[in-house]
This record gives C-alpha cells, sequence and structure tokens, in this order.
C-alpha cells in the first residue's frame, strides 16, 4: 500500500472511531489478497477476528459471525464478531478492496488488550496496524510497538 493510501486509511479509520457510544480502538489488516481471493481474505477476516475475541476477554468457540448479508442496515463488506450467549458486541470489520488488494477495518472495545493483539496478530504472520481511538489526530492514533 502506497505512503498517501495507507495515510488516508489511518485517518478514516481514526475518523470512525470517535466517539460514540462505547470506546473504540481499531485494527487495520493489510491481507495482500487479490480481489479473486476473496475466500482466503474471508478465512483471514474469521482468524483475525478471533484474535480481537481472546484478547477482548471472550473465548472465540462462543461467538459467531455476524454478516451483512443477514441485516439490511449493514453493507455486503460488513461483519461483526458477536456472543453466542446474547448477541453481545465484540468487533466489527469492514473488508475494503483497495487498489486490488483487501484491507480490513476492524473496531473493537478499546479495553481490549491491543498490544498484545497485535503481537499476536503479527505472530500469526497477519500484517496489522493498531489505531488508537483516544488519540489526538490520525497523526498521533498509531500504536507504536
Amino acid at each position: 500500500m502506497s505512503d498517501s493510501l495507507d495515510e488516508d486509511l489511518r485517518r478514516r479509520t481514526w475518523e470512525l472511531l470517535q466517539p460514540g457510544e462505547i470506546e473504540l480502538d481499531g485494527l487495520v489488516f493489510q491481507t495482500g489478497l487479490e480481489g479473486s481471493e476473496e475466500p482466503e481474505m474471508h478465512q483471514a477476516t474469521v482468524e483475525v477476528g478471533e484474535i480481537i475475541a481472546t484478547h477482548a476477554g471472550q473465548d472465540p468457540q462462543e461467538t459467531f459471525v455476524y454478516s451483512g448479508t443477514d441485516d439490511s442496515e449493514f453493507a455486503s463488506n460488513q461483519h461483526q464478531g458477536r456472543t453466542l450467549a446474547d448477541e453481545t458486541f465484540v468487533w466489527e470489520c469492514q473488508q475494503l478492496l483497495r487498489n486490488g488488494s483487501f484491507d480490513v477495518v476492524f473496531y473493537f472495545e478499546a479495553d481490549a488488550d491491543t498490544e498484545r493483539l497485535v503481537a499476536d496478530a503479527q505472530a500469526a504472520g497477519y500484517e496489522v496496524t493498531a489505531i488508537r481511538g483516544d488519540a489526538d489526530s490520525p497523526e498521533t492514533a498509531v500504536l507504536q510497538l
């Protein structure tokens, strides 16, 4: 991803994290997968979602993916991780096809252990960048590890 697109994606992610009902942090997942590799991108999305669930204090086996195709309020590329017991929000993502490859932007409650989450995602082979929702600007939002 070029620097200008990377900067744009960080800015847009940070803007979506700004004050709402709950404090959120974000994770930009650069897959490198092309548009024709949608099944692989979906599987990687589920795997990163499970890492997020773990660091948000949830058992990934007790969560499911609620997809945009299930609800007219969602876009087809929008998904949520929810708990099986009561459908509580765990994470949300949007899958973006940008310049021929997928980037996935995740949002999750800011009380998750984001530093360990990033370390575990990177150890699993994923290229991710954490974005802090409580930062004063997009320029200071990237969590430096």
